[in-house]
């Protein structure tokens, strides 16, 4: 038998035969073992098959479940808000009071004592004014004589002050705009000589003048000057209430000419005016001032209306802000009744003198209804 000689073998006199012959055997012995086994002997690297996994192996546990979203939470709340009551101190002669402190207002809703947060004090301030002037072909040669009276009120204008000129018959029209200058307001006035209706829109053009003034900042101011004759009006006087109290940051100024207009009547000939519509006139007239903050103005002849322009522009610029939060929380639309005093440390009226000692009649024009928002849940 032929024996293949190895890869690598020291020199035959490195080893004697016999212990060659030995390891001859031997390996022969281990090759017919292998073959014995099935086959020849593995010269390459062995592969180990990966064991399966146990029956009893504990199963890894699934990941836990997301977090469930939170719910939503819904709150509602509605804020009470501050109500604001423009309040005017004068003498008789027409004078504002300054210097009444907080201590000294007192103010009631629907009867409850209220807690005044805040007065504040306007002495000077800009005005925004809307001039609204009946003019009516009716009494042209009357209405021109209280035109030109109304020139005192022009005439105490600041460069800062905005005013507006709007008149009305059958229907409101705005002669001047909104302007800082008192020359477009006199040229305005001047402009307004032949009146081409003899009705009287008053409630519809009062109206509409509360609207267009809604857009603008600040407090705004009307001087309505008019017979207080409403005689062709789509709005009723009911609306005209209801609109009113629930207009804010506008206060209103009626000057009434009905009886003034009745003694040019009856002094020129003219057929006089039926004394219950004067009545009647002067009474809405008198609600639209009261109601709004304002004041209600009754010249007996056509000579005092120029102190009463004069006047109107001092009470304007110069006014006391009572704010205060409503005890009633309820934002229902109601209308809530306003009644302001001046108390002095007992409680009782306050008394003011002047300066010799003298006691002073004083008055206190104001706003003394509003209507509360409604808030529908």
């Amino acid at each position: 038998m032929r024996v293949n000689k190895p890869l690598y073998c020291p020199p035959d006199h490195a080893m004697p035969r016999s212990r060659i012959f030995a390891a001859l055997l031997i390996t022969g012995s281990l090759a017919v073992g292998c073959w014995a086994q099935g086959g020849p002997p593995q010269t390459g690297p062995v592969i180990i098959p990966k064991k399966a996994p146990s029956a009893t192996a504990p199963a890894e546990a699934p990941p836990p479940p997301p977090p469930a979203a939170p719910k939503p939470q819904y709150n509602f709340s509605v804020n009470v808000p501050e109500v604001q009551i423009p309040v005017t101190v004068q003498t008789q002669e027409g004078q504002f009071v300054p210097g009444i402190g907080i201590q000294h207002f007192q103010l009631t809703e629907d009867g409850v004592l209220q807690h005044i947060d805040k007065v504040s004090v306007t002495n000077d301030a800009p005005m925004t004014v809307v001039m609204l002037i009946e003019f009516r072909n009716t009494w042209a040669p009357f209405i021109y004589n209280i035109l030109e009276a109304s020139y005192a009120f022009t005439g105490a204008l600041q460069p800062q002050d905005w005013v507006a000129l709007v008149t009305y018959d059958l229907k409101p029209t705005v002669v001047v705009d909104f302007t800082h200058d008192k020359r477009a307001i006199y040229a305005g006035l001047n402009s307004l000589r032949f009146a081409t209706f003899s009705e009287a829109d008053l409630f519809d053009s009062l109206s509409d003048t509360i609207d267009r003034l809604d857009g603008t900042k600040g407090h705004k101011t009307i001087v309505l000057i008019s017979t207080g004759l409403n005689t062709f009006s789509r709005m009723t006087f009911g609306n005209l209430q209801k609109k009113l109290q629930s207009t804010q940051g506008i206060t209103i100024y009626t000057v009434s000419m009905g009886w003034s207009l009745e003694q040019w009547l009856g002094g020129n000939g003219y057929s006089q005016i039926a004394e219950m519509d004067l009545l009647q006139a002067d009474n809405e007239l008198r609600y639209i001032a009261k109601t709004t903050g304002g004041r209600y103005y009754q010249p007996r002849f056509e000579g005092a209306y120029n102190q009463v322009f004069q006047d109107i522009a001092g009470s304007v610029r110069s006014t006391y802000t009572l704010s205060y939060t409503p005890t009633n929380k309820k934002l229902d639309g109601s209308t809530r009744k306003i009644v302001v005093k001046l108390v002095g440390p007992d409680g009782k009226k306050l008394k003011m003198v002047d300066q010799k000692g003298k006691t002073l009649d004083y008055t206190i024009d104001y706003r003394d209804t509003y209507t509360s928002r409604h808030v529908v849940e």
